[in-house]
Formats: C-alpha cells, sequence, structure tokens
C-alpha cells in the first residue's frame, strides 16, 4: 500500500509551487506538495504519487473526494440551473431546507456559503433576537464566547479570538463578546447578565487542537441558557455532519441547542454551502431586506446539500465513523510516551501531541507527507487527523504504521 515517494520535486511541481508563490498572497503555508485528482480518501499528485488524505479540508471532504452521488447531483444540476440570487424562488431550496431542517430538528433554515458567513449570520440573530425578544436595551446585546475559539477569519470573529496570529494588526474590533475559559460551565453562568443574547461555543474546538470537554459540560451550558433566557449557538462547522460518530457534536450529550451553526462537509467537498438552523421563535426575527447573500441558498448548493442530509439520515456514516473513531483511538494510545505526550479523540477526530525532543508539528507534517500520509499541524506541537468517513480501518492502520516510523526518526 505504500505508495513510492521521492524526496525531491520534480520540476513541473516546483513550477506549480513558484507561480503560488509568486502570484498568490501568502495567507497560508502550504505544505509542499501539488494536488490534482482525489478519490475517497486517497488524493494523487500531479507526478502520479498518491497519499492517504488524513485532514479532509479540514472536515469539509467527510465524504471522500468526489463521492458518486454527490457528484451526480452536482453534475445534473449543472445541466439545469445555477444561480438565481434570492430576489427569486428556486425549484432547490425548498427542498433541501425542508431536509436540513428535519435533520437538526429545527423549523427554519437560513443558507449562506462559508462557515465563516454562518457564524456572522448567527452573530446577527442573537443581537436581533436580544433586541426584539428577550428585550435588552439597544445597542447593549452581548454574547459570551470560549477561549480558543476558531469561528472564522472576518474582522468581527478575530475580535474574539485570543490567537494572536489571527487578530494581531486587524483591530480596532467590535465589541460585545465577553470570552470565558472552554470547558468551564461555571465561568459560562458568571459571565451572563441582563444584557446577554447568547453563548457561542464549538462543542469540540477543533483549530486548538481537537479539544474535547469533560462530560456533562455541555448539558451545563445547555441548562444554563435555559435558566438564563439566553439562546445556546453551537458552532458545528467542523464537528457536525457525521465527524465525530454522531450527527452533531452535541448529540453525544443528548443537547439540543437553540441555533445550529452548519458548514463544511454541508457542501460535499464540492463548493461552499453553510447554514443558520433554528426554530421560528429565533431565526424568525430577520426581516426581508436585513441579511442575505447573492450565493447563499443558490440551486447548485441546494442541490448537493440535499443529497448530503439523504446520506446522513440513515445514519450509517454516522456509525462507521463512531466505530472508526474507537479503532484510532485505540491506535494513537499506543504512541503516548513514544514520541506522542497526548491524543483526544471525538469519533474519526483527533488531535495529537507530539514530543518536542521529535520535532515541531509541521516537521512531523512534512515527515509524513514524504511517507505519504497528509496531515497539518496546529499551534505548534500539535497535528491533527480528520480522514474522510469512507475511510477503511486498515487505511487507518497503515497511516499509524508511518507515523510511529516518522517518530521513531
Amino acid at each position: 500500500m505504500t505508495p513510492s515517494h521521492s524526496p525531491t520535486l520534480d520540476t513541473g511541481t516546483m513550477r506549480i509551487i513558484s507561480a503560488e508563490e509568486t502570484h498568490v498572497a501568502q495567507n497560508y503555508r502550504p505544505l509542499p506538495v501539488v494536488l490534482a485528482q482525489g478519490e475517497g480518501a486517497w488524493v494523487t499528485d500531479v507526478e502520479g504519487k498518491r497519499y492517504l488524505d488524513l485532514l479532509a479540508a479540514y472536515s469539509a471532504v467527510n465524504f471522500g473526494h468526489r463521492h458518486p452521488a454527490l457528484v451526480a447531483a452536482a453534475q445534473e444540476q449543472l445541466g439545469r440551473l445555477t444561480l438565481t440570487s434570492r430576489a427569486f424562488h428556486n425549484d432547490r431550496l425548498g427542498a433541501f431546507a425542508t431536509a436540513l431542517a428535519d435533520l437538526c430538528g429545527k423549523e427554519l433554515v437560513l443558507p449562506m456559503n462559508t462557515g465563516a458567513e454562518a457564524v456572522e449570520t448567527g452573530i446577527k440573530v442573537a443581537r436581533a433576537w436580544g433586541y426584539r425578544v428577550k428585550g435588552i436595551a439597544p445597542d447593549a446585546a452581548t454574547v459570551v464566547v470560549a477561549n480558543g475559539n476558531f469561528h472564522g477569519r472576518t474582522t468581527t470573529i478575530v475580535g474574539f479570538s485570543d490567537d494572536p496570529s489571527a487578530r494581531s494588526d486587524f483591530g480596532p474590533f467590535a465589541p460585545g463578546f465577553v470570552s470565558v475559559p472552554f470547558a468551564d460551565a461555571a465561568a459560562i453562568e458568571a459571565a451572563i447578565n441582563e444584557n446577554t443574547a447568547a453563548v457561542l461555543i464549538e462543542p469540540v474546538q477543533g483549530e486548538a487542537g481537537v479539544v474535547v470537554p469533560p462530560e456533562g459540560y455541555l448539558a451545563a451550558v445547555r441548562e444554563i441558557c435555559t435558566a438564563h433566557n439566553v439562546l445556546m449557538i453551537a458552532d458545528e462547522i467542523q464537528s457536525g455532519l457525521g465527524r465525530v460518530g454522531t450527527t452533531f457534536a452535541c448529540d453525544r450529550e443528548g443537547v439540543v441547542p437553540d441555533v445550529y451553526l452548519l458548514g463544511k462537509a454541508l457542501g460535499g467537498g464540492i463548493l461552499p454551502l453553510s447554514a443558520v438552523v433554528a426554530d421560528r421563535d429565533v431565526l424568525g426575527v430577520i426581516r426581508p431586506g436585513e441579511h442575505g447573500s447573492t450565493f447563499g441558498g443558490n440551486p447548485l448548493a441546494a442541490a448537493v446539500g440535499l443529497k448530503v442530509v439523504e446520506l446522513l439520515a440513515t445514519g450509517e456514516i454516522q456509525a462507521r465513523a463512531a466505530a472508526l473513531g474507537e479503532h484510532l483511538e485505540a491506535r494513537l494510545a499506543e504512541l503516548v510516551g513514544h514520541g506522542v505526550t497526548g491524543v483526544r479523540v471525538a469519533g474519526l477526530w483527533a488531535g495529537i501531541d507530539i514530543d518536542p525532543a521529535v520535532g515541531t508539528g509541521r516537521e512531523v507534517a512534512e515527515r509524513l507527507l514524504a511517507r505519504g500520509v497528509l496531515v497539518k499541524d496546529t499551534h505548534g506541537q500539535t497535528i491533527r487527523m480528520a480522514p474522510p468517513l469512507v475511510i477503511r480501518a486498515t487505511e487507518l492502520d497503515w497511516a499509524i504504521e508511518q507515523l510511529k516510523v516518522v517518530l521513531a526518526g
């Protein structure tokens, strides 16, 4: 199964990378590989070398590269209608919204494009709800957020990040956010006052290194929000849609938030699609003309999104992720003390802390790349694994063996 990889890049690859570095703004630092094709859990570069994808575009490719049912849905819709704007109705949006609302157990869907747009929309909805329903004084609404959060890259969102690389030199920032430690329900309750409209959290913090809160945290947050008449907003953009072995990460504690923020995998790894999902008494506060998006709810995205929801409706994908996640957790536990200082796993999602004596997270990612495995580093010493949910146990085992070799030096 091991792909054959050269330690050096051919001239064609170098030419492509050089063109990117010359003409694309350097807001990313990609690993030195140029991908050209993908199928299932595997991708192939321009030199014909294959790699096992253990990142899945940060969970956007949950169903694998070019899932046949999703590609077919996109191709069929491409031949019919792709964009109308929301100035008109289209024949795909209603079916998609109905199916997604049913999946979430909610009444209304507000479609957008990117995850950051979903978060921004959720903030606007929370503030409008705070003023129009709860009765918060004008321009006084606040939202409680968690330290270590990652909700996107807009100036509003990075303003309540505590990551210097996300916020330095991008201020001034919007007020109205109160940060508390993650996984500390008591801190959330202490931060709530008469002006609090919502609590916005990731049920599992992804960018922070797959940080899983202790059991009971989400249930406690739900209870606190209900008691204080505050909206609970769950950012399930990375954690949702099967990633953690349940449809939503909140399902692991039987918790239903007031608002779901969804994205990434909702577009099937084909195009951007996000959504805010809530009941009518919350999402109904938005009036015509107050919020919108030219591409939000376009028929092409709705057709793909509908097929994504249909894939999730049977529960088979979630069950598969749960079973494979247990397998992955057992294999990763073997590495603790052998080049790994700690692991955190939620379904098919893992944060692996690398012993500094072995190298940085980036260095380990580069060594794995040379062995045909794609992962990404975060926060210096951590690498993340988030493989497509269609991956096989034997492929996970092979990837762990490559990691063992890398850790052994």
